[in-house]
C-alpha cells in the first residue's frame, strides 16, 4: 500500500471501519445466542416466532433493520454477520462528515506563516480515522457491533447529524466572511451545497430517533436552538436567513417524520402518546433526580445491565480511560479555538452532554452501551486534542520520553479492552445457555408447545426459547409452569400444590422451574397473575 494511501484520511477512516467488524466478528462468536432484548425484536419475525412481548419503550427501528436478514432465515450466524457489516458501515457513515470538517482551515495561519500537518490544527488529517478508534476501541461498542440493539445507530446517526451541522456553520461562517485570501476563496468554491448537508442533518437525526427517540430528542434540541439563534443574529445583521433557517428546519423535521410510526402506534396499541410515555416510565423506572455517575462507572466493566447497581464495584482498571477524556477534550476545544472555528468542538460537546445527563442524573441504573451516543460525539473532540498535543510533544525535547510512554499505554488500553470483549462474551454465551437447559427440563417435564409460561422477569427468554409464550398478566388461567431465579414460589402456587424443580448444571445460580400436581393443567383454576408482571 503506498505512502499517499496510507495518509490519506479517508482511507484511514475505511481502514478503522473494517477493523471495527472484523475484530468484533472474531472475538464475538457469531453463533452467539441472541440476548432478550435481540429476541423481542426479531420475534417481530416468524422465523424467530413466537412473538415476546413489545412493550411501550420499544420502537420499530431494530426490526426494520434486521428485516432483510430476519424475515427469511432463523440463522443466528447470518444474523450477526449481517449485522456487523451494518453497524461497520454505519461507523463510516457516521464519521464520514467530519472529514471535511477538518480539512477546513481555519482563518488565522501559523505565526512560522505555514500551515499545519496532518497532526496540527490547521487541515487536520488524522482527527476523524482517530475519532472513530477511539469509540470502535471499546469493548462494549464492539460487543454489539452484531447485535439486533438499536444504540450503536444512535451513537453513528447522531454522529453524522452533528458533523453535517458542524460543516454547514463552517460553510456559512465562509460565505459571511469577506474572501480576501486564498484560503477563504479554496473554501468558498469547495463548499458542500446546503440541501446536501439538511439531508445529512435530517437522515442522521432520524435513523437516531428511529432507534431511540428520548437519545436523539435533547441532542436535537440543542442544535435547533443554535440553528434558530443563528437565524436571529443574521437578521439582526442584515445577512440573508435563509441557510440557517433550511438548517434548522431539517433539524426539526428529522426527528418529527422518524416520530411518525411511534405516534401512530401510540394511537393504535396503547391508547394515545400520554399513554404510551407513562406506560414507558413504568418500566423503566421513570425518571427523577438521580446521581448515577457511579453506576456507569462500575458498569464500565459489566454487567450489560447493572439494574439495580448499588453492590456493583468500580473496577479502576476500567475507568481508567475515562480520566483520559475531560484533558483531551479540553485540548481539542483550545486546538479549536486556536484555529478559528470553536463551534467545531463546542457543538459536538454539547450535543454529547445532553445525550449523557439524561443518563448521569434522571436514571437511577445504568448500562454501557447507554453512553455510546455520547462517546460517539466526544470522539472528535477528544481525537482533535490528541492530535493537537502530538506535534508539540515531538517539538519540545523535554517531552519527547512521553511518547514511549504513550504508545505503551495506548496498547495497554487497546489490550485491556479486547480482554474484556472476550471476557463479556464469553459470560454471555454461558448466561444464555441456561435458557436452553430450562428448555430441556420444561421438555422432560412434557411442557412442550403449545404451551404458557410466567415466573418473574427471566420467564420471557425461557419462553421464547422453549418455544411457549409469556403468559399476559391479565390471564385468568394459570400458566404452564413458572419460571423463577431468585425468587421464592408464590403463595398460591405452594397452596396449589406447585411442585419446585431446581435446574442442574447452570451458569448462574438460583433457576428453577414450578410445575402444577400430575394432572393439572395450566387450563383450569385461576392465579393472581397481576402479581407476577414482568417489564418489557
Amino acid at each position: 500500500m503506498s505512502s499517499s494511501v496510507t495518509r490519506d484520511p479517508h482511507c484511514r477512516l475505511i481502514v478503522v471501519c473494517v477493523l471495527f467488524g472484523v475484530l468484533s466478528l472474531t472475538v464475538v462468536r457469531p453463533g452467539l445466542p441472541l440476548g432478550w432484548d435481540e429476541l423481542v425484536y426479531a420475534s417481530r419475525f416468524t422465523p424467530y416466532g413466537p412473538e415476546t412481548p413489545f412493550s411501550a419503550p420499544r420502537t420499530r427501528g431494530v426490526p426494520l433493520l434486521i428485516a432483510p436478514v430476519a424475515a427469511f432465515t432463523d440463522s443466528v450466524a447470518a444474523l450477526r454477520c449481517y449485522l456487523t457489516v451494518t453497524a461497520s458501515l454505519a461507523l463510516y457513515l457516521g464519521y464520514r462528515p467530519w472529514l471535511r470538517v477538518f480539512q477546513e482551515r481555519g482563518p488565522q495561519p501559523e505565526p512560522s506563516g505555514r500551515s499545519e500537518g496532518a497532526g496540527g490544527t490547521g487541515g487536520v488529517g488524522g482527527v476523524v480515522p482517530l475519532a472513530a478508534g477511539f469509540y470502535g476501541s471499546v469493548w462494549f461498542a464492539l460487543f454489539y457491533a452484531g447485535s439486533a440493539m438499536p444504540n450503536h445507530y444512535v451513537a453513528m446517526g447522531l454522529a453524522a447529524a452533528v458533523g453535517c451541522f458542524v460543516r454547514a456553520d463552517l460553510t456559512t461562517s465562509t460565505l459571511s466572511t469577506p474572501s480576501t485570501s486564498r484560503t477563504s476563496r479554496t473554501s468558498r468554491t469547495s463548499r458542500t451545497p446546503t440541501s446536501r448537508l439538511c439531508a445529512g442533518i435530517g437522515a442522521g437525526l432520524a435513523g437516531a430517533a428511529l432507534m431511540r427517540p428520548n437519545d436523539a430528542v435533547w441532542p436535537a434540541l440543542a442544535l435547533l436552538a443554535v440553528a434558530l439563534w443563528a437565524v436571529a443574529r443574521s437578521g439582526e445583521r442584515g445577512r440573508p436567513r435563509g441557510r440557517w433557517a433550511w438548517i434548522a428546519g431539517a433539524v426539526a423535521a428529522g426527528p418529527a417524520l422518524a416520530l411518525v410510526p411511534w405516534i401512530v402506534e401510540a394511537q393504535l396499541r396503547f391508547g394515545g402518546v400520554p399513554a404510551r410515555v407513562r406506560a414507558a416510565s413504568e418500566v423503566q423506572g421513570g425518571m427523577r433526580p438521580a446521581f448515577s455517575l457511579p453506576a456507569h462507572a462500575a458498569a464500565l466493566d459489566g454487567p450489560l445491565l447493572c439494574r439495580p447497581c448499588g453492590g456493583t464495584p468500580v473496577g479502576w482498571a476500567s475507568v481508567a480511560w475515562w480520566l483520559l477524556i475531560p484533558p483531551l477534550v479540553t485540548l481539542g476545544v483550545h486546538a479549536a479555538r486556536a484555529r478559528g472555528r470553536t463551534r467545531q468542538a463546542v457543538l459536538p460537546l454539547v450535543a454529547g452532554l445532553a445525550v449523557a445527563v439524561p443518563y448521569l442524573f434522571f436514571m437511577s441504573y445504568a448500562a454501557p452501551r447507554f453512553l455510546l451516543p455520547a462517546y460517539a460525539l466526544l470522539a472528535p473532540v477528544a481525537a482533535l486534542g490528541g492530535c493537537a498535543l502530538a506535534p508539540r510533544v515531538r517539538r519540545t525535547p523535554r517531552l519527547r520520553p512521553l511518547r514511549p510512554l504513550a504508545a505503551a499505554a495506548v496498547a495497554l488500553q487497546l489490550g485491556f479492552q479486547l480482554y474484556q470483549l472476550e471476557l463479556h462474551s464469553g459470560i454471555q454465551a454461558a448466561a444464555r445457555e441456561d435458557w436452553r437447559r430450562l428448555d430441556r427440563l420444561l421438555s422432560a417435564h412434557g411442557v412442550r408447545p403449545p404451551c404458557v409460561l410466567s415466573g418473574n422477569s427471566s420467564a420471557v427468554p425461557v419462553a421464547h426459547t422453549a418455544g411457549c409464550r409469556p403468559a399476559d398478566a391479565t390471564a385468568a388461567h394459570p400458566p404452564s409452569a413458572l419460571i423463577l431465579r431468585g425468587h421464592p414460589l408464590p403463595a398460591w402456587a405452594a397452596r396449589a400444590g406447585w411442585r419446585l424443580h431446581p435446574v442442574p448444571g447452570t451458569y448462574n445460580p438460583g433457576w428453577r422451574v414450578a410445575l402444577p400436581p400430575a394432572g393439572v393443567t395450566g387450563s383450569t383454576g385461576r392465579w393472581p397473575a397481576a402479581g407476577l408482571r414482568w417489564p418489557g
